[in-house]
């Protein structure tokens, strides 16, 4: 079995600590092949994400990794870009001459509001309605591999709110995984979900993978999220048996933007 965590945060993010190179080594205490360090990044000043990752500091851990851990450890360089769809000029700018093997695109703010404030006085079918219309814009616009956490809005409203119901919102998902699949884009399984006893579920739902598969989605990655070295490839068993269920046969990494099946 051909392990990976494709979603892995370090202190070249805001809201993580985690050290790359405990990470690397816990990573290969517990058997996984491959691992790609998605840094939160945004050009938006609104954004918390911005202003934080220096580039530099990232990609010289990154080679000092790979040079350490060359043998036992396959290392990516990757970023989470929030909103790229927005200020397309100025991420192209700031992304320049920098050589990433893997890009995750994710919607964490609408109209310049972090999720868990946009969330408030609204009810369930015109908060989901906003978040899905922003990702559709995400997938519509952006130059990236994967679509981060795809139904991130429930992490959020699950307490104040609830889920949404898919049957609901089924036809504005299926637009957007459709748009993915003619832009090449792909969808990762995040199991960061399941660490939350009110969720206990990922991002996104099985139905949404299995609509992926059945609209002839194939690119799919699988990620921890983790902001921590403790948790580095959590519940990746469990998301590849919910890969399996969906219809999938293999799940992908990338190198240098390029993707690369691994037979499951």
């Amino acid at each position: 079995m051909y392990v990976m965590d494709y979603h892995h945060h370090t202190d070249n993010s805001f809201d993580s600590k985690a050290d790359m190179f405990e990470v690397c080594e816990m990573s290969i205490q517990r058997g996984i092949n491959e691992i790609c360090f998605t840094e939160h990044f945004s050009v938006n000043p609104i954004a918390p994400t911005y202003g934080h990752m220096d580039f530099k500091r990232y990609f010289n851990q990154i080679k000092a990794c790979r040079d350490k851990f060359q043998e036992d450890l396959i290392i990516r360089a990757g970023i989470e870009l929030c909103e790229p769809h927005l200020l397309k000029t100025e991420y192209e700018q700031a992304l320049d001459g920098l050589e990433f093997d893997f890009i995750l695109g994710s919607v964490h703010n609408i109209a310049n509001e972090k999720l868990r404030i946009y969330l408030k006085n609204k009810e369930v079918y015109a908060l989901y309605k906003d978040y899905f219309d922003e990702v559709y814009a995400l997938v519509n616009d952006a130059d990236i591999d994967v679509i981060a956490h795809f139904d991130l809005m429930k992490r959020y409203a699950i307490g104040p709110i609830g889920n949404y119901p898919f049957g609901d919102f089924k036809s504005s998902i299926a637009s957007i995984l459709e748009k993915a699949i003619d832009r090449g884009i792909g969808i990762e399984i995040n199991t960061s979900g399941l660490n939350n006893t009110k969720l206990g579920e990922t991002f996104p739902s099985f139905d949404v993978v299995k609509l992926y598969r059945d609209l002839g989605g194939v690119i799919l990655t699988i990620g921890s999220d983790s902001h921590h070295a403790k948790t580095v490839g959590a519940h990746f068993k469990q998301a590849l048996e919910m890969a399996k269920q969906a219809g999938f046969t293999h799940i992908y990494t990338f190198d240098k933007r390029e993707s690369k099946p691994i037979k499951i």
